[in-house]
């Protein structure tokens, strides 16, 4: 198909950003295993500003202080959201560090690292979202699929279903949306979009699961959509001196 071919010249960042998209997931559920979820979002999500700056560094961007200024305050309204800052020495709770947390810090960044460079490689690879949602699908497929050949498959049934939504809907599909924006913004812009994500996964929760939320989670939330609003804000053009 046109649409999944792949040009020569994009192949090895097509193949990068896959290797690195796998590698930040990896690291992002091993952290899990050694700090909480939580704690494990917030770090990960120190991405977009890797992302701001290799953009500026390898892509030849320029970086609006604006932006920046947005980012910073969405990693903020993330920490709130996720009810990290609840549980920080700092804020009254007890050190409650388990074996191996800086361990499980040290992976998070490690991801986020990874998860930046998926975003610059996608736009050097410069092919079209599908072509490369679908050849990262099919490294992840190729790479995975030892584990479940050694753990065993799901039954069959419903199971099968909810792994076909997940793998067509929730992977293959949201993929090829956010490269077909991704290929067309600026990394500046891509580094604010990145923190809808959360921020729509902690409304969902509180929406369908009933997840009670805290003052201060609801704070974050405000915080992130006034932090997004700030970065599309245009900015006011210097006055020309007479």
């Amino acid at each position: 198909m046109p649409l999944l071919r792949l040009p020569r010249r994009a192949a090895p960042w097509v193949l990068a950003s896959g290797v690195l998209m796998i590698a930040s997931w990896a690291l992002f559920f091993q952290a899990m295993t050694y700090t909480s979820a939580g704690m494990a979002i917030v770090l990960f999500h120190v991405q977009p500003l890797w992302l701001l700056l290799f953009g500026a560094l390898w892509l030849g961007e320029r970086v609006r202080g604006q932006r920046l200024a947005a980012v910073l305050v969405a990693l903020f309204g993330l920490a709130l959201a996720t009810g990290v800052l609840q549980h920080l020495p700092l804020f009254g709770a007890e050190d409650l560090h388990q074996s191996g947390y800086w361990l499980g810090v040290s992976l998070c960044m490690a991801g986020a690292v990874c998860m930046a460079g998926v975003t610059l490689c996608a736009k050097k690879a410069q092919t079209s979202a599908s072509a490369l949602a679908w050849w990262q699908c099919l490294l992840g497929a190729l790479t995975l699929w030892i584990w479940p050949v050694q753990y065993g498959w799901p039954a069959w049934g419903g199971a099968w279903l909810w792994l076909a939504g997940l793998g067509l809907v929730h992977t293959a599909l949201a993929y090829t949306l956010i490269y077909a924006g991704t290929l067309r913004l600026p990394t500046s812009r891509i580094a604010i979009f990145q923190f809808v994500y959360p921020a729509v996964a902690i409304v969902i929760d509180w929406l369908y699961f009933r997840q009670a939320l805290s003052t201060a989670q609801l704070i974050g939330i405000a915080v992130l959509t006034v932090a997004i609003s700030m970065a599309e804000r245009p900015s006011r053009p210097l006055p020309v001196r007479q």
